[in-house]
């Protein structure tokens, strides 16, 4: 729990600044400033989406009202099991059938305000004058709950917002110049509550048709103190983003391109990667589309249109699928924030080619869905809410028997140490308490390090025993098409244990801790990870190889407690294609054989997926199982998870 703002940088001088909770960002201490001195702020986030309940019949729907406080780290709210997030009711989600068609619209919008205000009351009061409270850190101090952010869908949006869904909730663009790069005024709350009361009055403002508004005459916000209702919203990936912008839009743009049998043939072959999803019928006979397969869609798409699309087109995915990605980091810089605003740029410089082609969803399993099944399907709302009580109060009973139980084991009296000067002292409970009071409250979480350029800490292990004991390299040349092994492993022996006088032979058994891939069968292609490993002198030098075998070193070699890995290598990584932006790497031979070596595990950086330079059309003898061996020229991959895509960003 934080409860004071703070600002993180990337440098000493406070030039980068870092923006990673809702603490550390500007919003925060400029709202501190409004209010006095010693004030706490509590951001309210707020949460509501409209879901159907029935399963396969029916059209039983609820919809959920969910609450959370920006004083949590976003890493906890994210944790369903954390309770960080609760629901503070559900709305009226009927049809409104007994109203004619003119006014059920109006009706509906109105209903929606009347049951938030409803919800929100204790919020006016307490957000104007503050309410004491004891906090996390046993300190009473006074809070002032103030909304934040309200995470909804597009509709949604536009209903609390009171304006038609041909508008856009928070600036006053106009309808025909949505596509457009500029920059527009945001709504002013004020003015939309004059505006709103006018009509209410019977007169009719030339804004109130201007800005498509709704006749709500009291929005829900219209007395929540210290809130921008139209500067709450935050943006809705899911919708806009993956199944906007990127599946109704570019994938259609590249479908009238390429055609509908290239594209899904370029999907079928893509090679297997480690939680990748393989569209092995294709694209086009996927009928019900889920952000999970928007997703895995984009982190091969880049590479599929490589070499079959207009340059143009290139750098409009590349720029679409560069916003995505960026917009999906949970910290951000200035640095960041600057590439975002380039991907816009790029889309928008080159959209024209295309002119002449034509949080809430997991929350609903835990406090909808569930709760829904747990009733008789008959006045189901009362009967869920009632179920949820229990289940919460079963909980809250759970988290204080574990608390009493921890109590139990902790001793009297705590002994702590003073690392500066080397002296225990002891302490009870009440000089804590006394003491912490004359210590200004912190800004950050203890356990929160300064933000610093560090290497990132990475961890290699493996399993207790192996997969394969005792291989011969007989066996290890025909299961995992190790050629060169026995060469490899004669020049790793005379570079890393030269007194050793034993000659490696045929005779010589490995145990080996790799799979030749998940199902394989003898006599099917092998299926291998490609990984990027550090030149040792910068991190920004990468080099890639395909891992073939991992083993350890046998007894009779001596003593060496560092695992290995049999390589293949890649040519280095060439300069970025100037449209796509990948980089291409090709297979590396030596007297026209595969340069191969042996190394240390723990030198490998990280796993990274290479797509097959498939050119104009794929060749139909190509598969997932063989794509790597039947082709020698490949495109890095950095769109296969947000770790490599910022990994390629820093070598860029």
């Amino acid at each position: 729990m934080v409860y004071a703002p703070a600002r993180a940088y990337t440098d000493p001088t406070g030039l980068h600044q870092v923006i990673d909770d809702m603490w550390t960002a500007d919003w925060w201490g400029d709202k501190q400033k409004e209010l006095p001195k010693r004030a706490t702020i509590v951001p309210i986030i707020l949460a509501s989406d409209k879901t159907c309940l029935s399963q396969f019949w029916g059209d039983k729907s609820a919809w959920p009202v969910y609450l959370s406080i920006g004083n949590i780290t976003k890493e906890k709210r994210w944790q369903v099991s954390a309770r960080a997030m609760v629901l503070i009711g559900y709305l009226p989600a009927g049809k409104l059938d007994c109203l004619t068609s003119d006014v059920c619209s109006v009706a509906g919008y109105r209903l929606f305000h009347h049951c938030m205000s409803l919800l929100l009351q204790p919020l006016i009061s307490a957000g104007q004058n503050g309410v004491e409270m004891v906090c996390a850190d046993s300190l009473i101090c006074r809070v002032y709950p103030i909304l934040a952010a309200y995470v909804a869908d597009f509709p949604e949006q536009c209903l609390v917002a009171c304006c038609k869904e041909n508008q856009c909730p928070k600036c006053l663009v106009m309808g025909d110049r949505r596509g457009n790069l500029l920059s527009s005024s945001m709504w002013d709350p004020q003015l939309i509550k004059e505006v709103l009361e006018k009509r209410k009055n019977g007169q009719h403002p030339a804004e109130f048709e201007d800005y498509g508004l709704r006749t709500v005459y009291n929005p829900f916000w219209a007395n929540l103190p210290h809130t921008d209702i139209f500067l709450v919203f935050t943006p809705d990936l899911l919708h806009q983003l993956h199944k906007g912008i990127f599946k109704d839009h570019l994938v259609k743009w590249c479908l009238d391109i390429i055609g509908e049998d290239e594209l899904d043939t370029r999907f079928k072959v893509m090679p297997h990667y480690s939680g990748l999803q393989h569209f092995k019928k294709g694209i086009s006979t996927v009928k019900q589309w889920t952000g999970t397969e928007h997703k895995e869609m984009q982190h091969v798409f880049l590479g599929i249109l490589a070499s079959v699309v207009p340059s143009q087109v290139l750098l409009i995915a590349r720029a679409v699928l560069d916003f995505s990605y960026y917009a999906q980091l949970r910290i951000h810089t200035n640095e960041s924030l600057n590439y975002l605003k380039n991907a816009l740029s790029v889309f928008h410089a080159n959209k024209n080619i295309l002119l002449d082609l034509e949080l809430p969803e997991r929350l609903h399993i835990n406090f909808a869905k569930e709760a829904y099944h747990a009733s008789n399907k008959r006045d189901y709302e009362e009967q869920m809410a009632q179920w949820l009580q229990r289940q919460e109060a079963v909980f809250l009973c759970c988290s204080y028997l574990d608390w009493l139980l921890e109590r139990s084991q902790l001793p009297t009296v705590t002994s702590c140490v003073d690392d500066e000067h080397g002296y225990e002292s002891e302490s009870d409970s009440d000089f804590e308490i006394k003491d912490s009071q004359t210590q200004p409250r912190s800004a950050v979480p203890a356990n929160m390090a300064p933000m610093t350029r560090t290497e990132p800490c990475l961890v290699h292990s493996l399993t207790k025993n192996p997969a394969h004991p005792h291989q011969s390299i007989q066996h290890l040349v025909t299961t995992h098409d190790a050629t060169m092994f026995l060469q490899a492993f004669k020049s790793f022996l005379q570079k890393h244990i030269p007194h050793n006088k034993i000659i490696p032979g045929p005779q010589d058994h490995f145990d080996v801790f790799l799979r030749p891939g998940p199902g394989w069968k003898p006599g099917a292609p092998a299926w291998f990870d490609i990984a990027l490993i550090s030149d040792g002198v910068r991190t920004s030098s990468l080099h890639t190889l395909d891992v073939r075998i991992i083993f350890t070193l046998p007894r009779q070699f001596g003593s060496y407690c560092r695992a290995l890995a049999y390589v293949e290598w890649f040519t280095p990584l060439r300069e970025p294609d100037p449209s796509s932006g990948l980089r291409q790497v090709s297979h590396l031979t030596c007297q026209l054989q595969q340069n191969a070596a042996i190394i240390h595990v723990d030198e490998i950086v990280c796993p990274c997926h290479l797509i097959p330079k498939m050119g104009q059309s794929v060749d139909r003898g190509w598969t997932s199982a063989n794509a790597y061996e039947l082709t020698n020229d490949f495109y890095l991959n950095p769109y296969i998870d947000l770790d490599t895509f910022c990994v390629a960003a820093m070598v860029d």
